[in-house]
């Protein structure tokens, strides 16, 4: 049997999808990678917190030019999810102005990157819009 793995440690794939935060005691701070302290407050204890997996486009940019092997075009946005700022690529949406815009509701999405030789297959995430 195949088994999944997220491509991110903040991805939990389980019992549904959606991101997990580290979230600053303190102040409530919020973010994705280890931190030994907080940017804000200087503070050093943090815990986790699950992120909403609905919310809006605040900023995006359609990128047209990218590292060899990398699919052009494609757009990357910054998703509002009820505070939490998520850096994500928007998927499952074609990549031009006319089909995307600030205020786009949208949803986690995951996504199969690649599967290895043992058969472990790595999920990756983004943002899908949310039909209306």
């Amino acid at each position: 049997m195949s088994s999944r793995v997220p491509l991110v440690d903040y991805l939990a794939l389980e019992p549904e999808p959606h991101l997990v935060a580290h979230e600053c005691v303190s102040c409530g701070a919020r973010y994705f990678d280890r931190r030994n302290g907080c940017a804000n407050c200087f503070g050093t204890e943090f815990h986790d917190v699950d992120v909403a997996t609905t919310g809006e486009v605040r900023a995006f940019t359609i990128v047209a030019y990218a590292a060899p092997g990398i699919e052009t075009p494609f757009v990357a946005a910054v998703v509002d999810c009820e505070g939490t700022s998520v850096r994500a690529n928007l998927i499952n949406v074609t990549p031009d102005p006319e089909h995307v815009s600030l205020g786009m509701k949208v949803r986690l999405a995951t996504n199969s990157v690649g599967t290895d030789a043992a058969g472990t297959e790595a999920i990756g995430f983004g943002f899908e819009p949310i039909s209306n």
